[in-house]
């Protein structure tokens, strides 16, 4: 795991973190799940069921979302193909706890296992996909690097190669950059399960230069990428919907 450490400065966590609570309660066909990341500390996920024989997708969202501003997208999910678990971060939705980048990452660690866990208890289908939407592509990343044997897949919505490599014109961080940059664009490169990038083409807080340097760094193979015509960073279903969950059919039904 890399040390993202360099992040958790306070300019950068205040600028680029925005917990929300919310215990909203489940819909049909959901449940949720704390699960134990420190001592008096746990993170929680929200597991949207359609049929216990789909593969699951464990997600993790964006800097200003939760895990119930799914509760209405999930279905879409559904149709694509797949079961969605959707992971929330500390201080976000029903976790404890304050948000680091540090422990973003290593609570990625603990959940995924914990997930897997979860749905063995239940048994359901143990074959999972990873995504990250924007901040979410941190965690994902991680994961699609650390356990290649146990992920089908990985897709990054609106996605970067280095956090750095995208807000260091900022002048919020402080610290060597540039090693970061490298150690991350490394892990990326080292990444080899089939891979889908999705990126809006006007995405104005990640350019679509960060997503098609993402694309063209990843080792995956096969690996795809989808630019949404006319999107932004938060309105890519609004331009995109019909593409967007096709071609995310279309990468569960190959791989």
């Amino acid at each position: 795991m890399i040390n993202y450490s360099l992040l958790d400065q306070p300019d950068v966590l205040s600028y680029f973190l925005y917990p929300r609570q919310d215990n909203t309660p489940c819909p049909e066909n959901a449940f949720d799940l704390a699960i134990p990341v420190e001592q008096n500390i746990s993170v929680s996920c929200r597991f949207y069921l359609a049929d216990g024989k789909l593969p699951w997708l464990l997600y993790f969202h964006g800097n200003g979302e939760i895990a119930s501003d799914y509760d209405d997208i999930a279905p879409l999910y559904h149709e694509a193909g797949l079961n969605l678990v959707v992971a929330d971060y500390r201080g976000y939705g029903a976790s404890q706890g304050d948000p680091t980048f540090t422990d973003m990452v290593k609570d990625a660690h603990r959940l995924f296992p914990a997930v897997r866990e979860a749905l063995a208890e239940k048994n359901l289908s143990k074959d999972m996909y990873v995504m990250g939407r924007s901040l979410g592509s941190i965690p994902a990343l991680e994961l699609a690097y650390g356990y290649p044997d146990l992920l089908k897949g990985v897709i990054i919505e609106s996605g970067f190669t280095s956090f750095v490599h995208m807000i260091r014109h900022l002048g919020l961080i402080q610290g060597d950059t540039e090693t970061f940059n490298n150690k991350c664009i490394e892990m990326v490169t080292e990444i080899t399960i089939p891979a889908l990038v999705i990126h809006g083409e006007y995405d104005q807080l990640v350019s679509l230069k960060q997503g098609v340097f993402l694309y063209r760094h990843l080792g995956s193979s096969p690996k795809s990428m989808l630019i949404i015509p006319g999107a932004d960073h938060n309105d890519i279903l609004y331009y995109g919907q019909t593409k967007y969950f096709k071609v995310i059919r279309e990468f569960v039904e190959t791989t």
